[in-house]
Formats: C-alpha cells, sequence, structure tokens
C-alpha cells in the first residue's frame, strides 16, 4: 500500500485514484529564486509594456521584435532552454511561473508565448544536433525571432489534410516549398518559420499521408507575405498570411523524420495548451487588480462600489476563477516535471522525457486549455462590467483585456476540439490498458444498484468537499461508462454528449486541484490563516456539484433509456450531492480580503 502513495501519478489517472495533498506542488511554495524570476517578470512588463501598449496596438515600426530583444537580453526567452544553447536550463514549473507572469502582457503576450513555445520548441525537441547548435541560441538570444506555420485556409482544426507541398529538386539538395499558411502570429518580423507540408514524389506527383516539417529562414527565396491581418483583439500581434512560391530548404533542414510532422505538431500543441492555460492566469490575475483597484476609487451614492454586496459578488467570483485555475496548471505542471525527471533517470536524454513527459499528460493539458481560456473570458466580461460605462471606453485597461481575451479559446486548437480530445485521449488511454477506467467505472455501476452507505462523521477540513470529490469522480466514470457500453465505436459521432462528459471531467479536475492546493496551504499556514482561500474551495466545489448534476443528466438522457436511464440519473443526483451553503458571506469573506490589500492577493 505505501507503495502505491508514492508512485507518481499518470495522465488521466485522477479520475481514478485519491491524490494527497503532498503530492502536489502549490503556488505558496515558489522559492527564492523562481520569486525573483517572477518579479523580474513584472518589473520587464512595466517598463517595456505597460507603458506603450498603444504603440504596441498600432504595430508601430521595429517595436514588438525590440520588446521581444530585450526581453531575450534580460534571459525571458530562454528561461526553460538547456544552458549548452545559451538558455538557462530552468525546470517545466519555473517555466510555467514565466509564462504566467508574462500573460499580463495583452500582444506581447501572444507574441513571447509564439516565440518561446511553438516558434522555438520544435527544434529545440526534434532537431538534429547541428540544427540545435545553428538555430536555438540565437533563439534564445532573441538575436532571431520565430514563428510557425501549420494553420491553412481549408485546414485549421484538421491540421493533416495541409496542402502545401515539398519536392525534392532534381539535383536532390532541396525541397522547393509552395503553399499558403495563415494566422500566422510573428510572420511580420520572423527570421525563422517551422513550415508543415506534405513531401510529394517528384516523378508521380503523389502526396506523403503525413505532414514533414522544415526549418525555414526568411533569407529563402520564394517566400512573400500579405499585410497584417486587421483583428478584434491582440492588434499589437503581427498576424500575416505567408505564401511559398517553390522556396527552396536546403535538405539539411527538414526537421525529424519525414513524415512526422503531424506528430511534432501535435506535441508542440500539448505544451501550448497548458502554456495558454498559465498566461490565461496571469492575465486574469492583472485584470482582477485593475477591478478592485476601481472598484475602491469609483464612488456611487456616496460611498465606494466596493461596499456594495453586487460589486464584491463579481470580484469574489473572479478570484475564485483565478484561485482554482491556478491550482490545477501549478499542479498539473509539477506531474508533469516528475514525469520528465523519472524519464530522464531512465536514459531519455532532455528533449526525449520533456516531449513524453508532457504527452503523459495531454488530456490534462486539454483541460487546462479550456478551463483558463473561459477563466479569463469570465473575468474580463465581468471587469467590463465592474467598470460600467467606463469599461467600454477604450481609456479603460479592461477594454482591451476585454477584446484580446477572446482568441484565446479559438488559439491552441478551439475549446470544442479540446474537449473532445480530453475524453478522446482518456478513452484510448483506456483502450491501451494504460488507465484502468474499466474496473472503476464496473465498481460505480455496482454501487448505484445497492443501498446508499451513510458517510461517517467527519469534522475535519473540508472533509464535506473531500467526499463531493470522490463522488464527482463516481458521476463521470458512471456516464462515462454507460456512454462507451451503449454506444461504443458510435461515441465519437455524439459530440454532444463527449461535450457534456468533457465538462464533468473538467470540474472534477478542478474541484480536486483546488481541494488539494487549500488542505496543502492550511497545513502550512494554519486553517485560521487560510478561510479565504477554504471560502473559494468550497464555493467552487458546491457549484461544481450543481453543475455536474446537469452535465451528467443531460448526457444520460441522450443515450440511455428505461430502468437503465432511470438508474443512472438518480446515481447522478446521488454523485453530485451538496449541503446547504451561505454563498453570500463566503463571497463577502473573499472579497473584504482584496478590497483591503487594494489588489489579488491570493
Amino acid at each position: 500500500m505505501s507503495t502505491e502513495t508514492k508512485k507518481a501519478l499518470q495522465g488521466g489517472e485522477f479520475l481514478i485514484r485519491e491524490s494527497a495533498p503532498e503530492d502536489i506542488f502549490i503556488p505558496e511554495e515558489f522559492n527564492e529564486e523562481q520569486r525573483m524570476i517572477a518579479q523580474t517578470c513584472t518589473e520587464f512588463l512595466e517598463q517595456h509594456v505597460w507603458s506603450q501598449l498603444d504603440a504596441i496596438d498600432a504595430q508601430q515600426e521595429g517595436l514588438m521584435p525590440s520588446v521581444l530583444g530585450k526581453a531575450g537580453e534580460l534571459g525571458l526567452l530562454g528561461i526553460s532552454i538547456p544552458e549548452q544553447y545559451g538558455g538557462y536550463g530552468k525546470d517545466f514549473v519555473t517555466g510555467m511561473l514565466v509564462t504566467e507572469k508574462t500573460g499580463a502582457g495583452h500582444s506581447f503576450s501572444v507574441a513571447i508565448a509564439a516565440h518561446t513555445g511553438i516558434g522555438t520548441l520544435p527544434t529545440l525537441y526534434y532537431g538534429n544536433d547541428a540544427q540545435r547548435a545553428k538555430y536555438i541560441p540565437k533563439l534564445a538570444s532573441g538575436e532571431w525571432k520565430a514563428c510557425y506555420c501549420l494553420t491553412e485556409p481549408g485546414s485549421g482544426s484538421d491540421a493533416n489534410s495541409g496542402k502545401t507541398k515539398a519536392v525534392l529538386s532534381p539535383d536532390g539538395k532541396h525541397y522547393l516549398l509552395t503553399g499558403q499558411k495563415m494566422w500566422i502570429t510573428n510572420a511580420g518580423f520572423a527570421d525563422v518559420f517551422t513550415v508543415f507540408a506534405k513531401i510529394h514524389d517528384p516523378k508521380t506527383g503523389e502526396a506523403d499521408e503525413n505532414l514533414s516539417a522544415f526549418i525555414v529562414e526568411k533569407g529563402f527565396s520564394g517566400i512573400t507575405l500579405n499585410p497584417e491581418e486587421h483583428k478584434m483583439g491582440i492588434k499589437g500581434s503581427s498576424t500575416r498570411q505567408v505564401f511559398f512560391n517553390d522556396c527552396p530548404v536546403p535538405v539539411e533542414n527538414l526537421l525529424s523524420e519525414r513524415g512526422n510532422g503531424f506528430k511534432i505538431a501535435v506535441n508542440i500543441l500539448n505544451i501550448g495548451r497548458i502554456k495558454l492555460a498559465g498566461g490565461t492566469v496571469g492575465g486574469s490575475k492583472a485584470v482582477v487588480d485593475h477591478c478592485v483597484q476601481y472598484a475602491n476609487e469609483r464612488q456611487q451614492f456616496g460611498r465606494p462600489i466596493s461596499s456594495f454586496g453586487a460589486i464584491r459578488q463579481k470580484l469574489a467570483d473572479q478570484a475564485i476563477n483565478c484561485y482554482v485555475v491556478e491550482s490545477a496548471i501549478y499542479r498539473c505542471s509539477h506531474d508533469m516535471e516528475n514525469k520528465i525527471q523519472e524519464l530522464k533517470a531512465a536514459g531519455a536524454d532532455h528533449a526525449q522525457a520533456l516531449l513524453k513527459g508532457v504527452e503523459q499528460f495531454a488530456a490534462e493539458a486539454a483541460i487546462l486549455k479550456v478551463a483558463g481560456s473561459e477563466c479569463l473570458d469570465y473575468v474580463v466580461d465581468e471587469g467590463v462590467q465592474i467598470y460600467g460605462g467606463m469599461g467600454y471606453s477604450a481609456e479603460s485597461p479592461v477594454e482591451r483585456a476585454y477584446r484580446d481575451s477572446r482568441i484565446n479559446r479559438i488559439f491552441e486548437g478551439t475549446n470544442e476540439i479540446n474537449r473532445m480530445l480530453t475524453v478522446d485521449m482518456l478513452l484510448k488511454r483506456a483502450l491501451k490498458g494504460q488507465l484502468d477506467l474499466l474496473g472503476p467505472a464496473q465498481a460505480v455501476a455496482e454501487e448505484l444498484m445497492g443501498i446508499p452507505e451513510m458517510p461517517e462523521p467527519d469534522d475535519s477540513l473540508l472533509a464535506d468537499e473531500k467526499r463531493m470529490v470522490a463522488n464527482f469522480k463516481k458521476a463521470v466514470l458512471m456516464t462515462a461508462g454507460g456512454a462507451a457500453k451503449t454506444l461504443g465505436m458510435e461515441l465519437a459521432k455524439h459530440q454532444e454528449t463527449l461535450m457534456h462528459i468533457a465538462d464533468m471531467v473538467i470540474d472534477t479536475y478542478l474541484a480536486e486541484s483546488v481541494l488539494l492546493r487549500t488542505l496543502k496551504l492550511a497545513g502550512m499556514k494554519g486553517a485560521d490563516q487560510v478561510k479565504e482561500q477554504v471560502a473559494m474551495c468550497q464555493l467552487y466545489i458546491h457549484e461544481a456539484a450543481d453543475r455536474i448534476h446537469k452535465y451528467a443528466k443531460e448526457a444520460v438522457n441522450n443515450f440511455a433509456e428505461g430502468d437503465e436511464q432511470r438508474a443512472m440519473l438518480m446515481g447522478a443526483k446521488r454523485f453530485a450531492k451538496n449541503t446547504p451553503l451561505n454563498t453570500a458571506e463566503l463571497r463577502k469573506a473573499i472579497a473584504k480580503k482584496m478590497i483591503a490589500e487594494g489588489k489579488y492577493c491570493y
């Protein structure tokens, strides 16, 4: 039994295994060096980004690449890059912290995320020694800027259907690239492009089944760019179409192996998804700071609007969303880092270990991408409401935040795609024998037929919430198991049902993450010192119970009938049961602390 508790959590196992608070990492555990790195990021934004947001949004010539260059001089572009390539070689959790802090940088956060993530990582993780030695040091320093060319007019979510082609030249020294890419972030100033194309046989014209990837330099001939796209938000981010017309790419610039491009794209997107979640949390906290300050300053009816219950409720709900999603992001980042270290200890090199470590938690990355982007959208929407008429003015900081936020539910795979991927990846892991969902699902089905057990009296901290989270897992297993059993291979076609199950999974992962963080925090500081965090945990989990009941009920009604339907609907009600809670008083306490400190303080 003791061996089992020490064994690291595998991807998706949160549904069938109980984690202990000591198993997870929480932001309150950052060491002194990590706090200094975070402070450096914030000071960088204050000095180089927030002071010139209008100029950045106007795409002042040379400004964005200049700011990225300054970030490179400070080392912010090379935090997670190995020291041998000019980086700092920090772990995944520290890299996530930098992503979170720079996530408050509006269009700059998009540019830096694209450069350090999808722009740099394909070469770092899939390049050979010569490719890494040539490109990574200059990307880490910011001397060269990077972008990633995957999307085409006819291929978005279905990335492998791209039409860009690569044909080997008659002398065998170059691949000639021809095609069109769109929505390419950083395209206007990038020096290095990671381009995905299908290799065609020069004699038959027949295309490979899968994409290949190429490292393309700006100086190669045959590259043209459309003008900058006019966008709803992230206006300072360079977004262009890129055209390749017999662009000669040296054969040594083929990345990895022929036909491996789709795998590269998928694995890089896994990293991009969790990093996007980290960035959205940073953006969310910055908006909450603005909202608290404005609510304290804005006077109506002779007193600050922060004294009114309706405003306090909004501030509290913003804080709850930030605290919950942040809890899950650092839990998952730590799990990924543990897996990376485990793989390194088994002999894998750094790049291989990181890719496999992140891939292990691909379902959690998809969960977090959805949760993070929807957290930020909620926070900015309520931010505009707190500001009132001023929130609709371009003079207010929340107006830009509102517009900039919207893209995140589309970036890195739409939230609809990520919801369906979450369930698909969990079921595939189960079918491969990597995740035992079947046994626990059958146990829940048998439990439904029995008489509900009365829980033992427990007056420990958050005992009720612990019981509820355990039941959320049963609700997911019951619903997903029932759907898989009834629909079989047809389940993939029932997208509405998949979306409901995904929402149950997302709420369950977030609920357990915030529970574990809060219990660990109480253990570190004492329950009396973290009353507001306990309140946030209670509110999230109790409201999640209502949502999970709704999702389960709708999913069950989509596929079950007769006695099975009645039994599962009763199960949905039983597993989503919550107890009465004075939500107004809890929200008031959460908001009062922020109002007193004048900022998001959790």
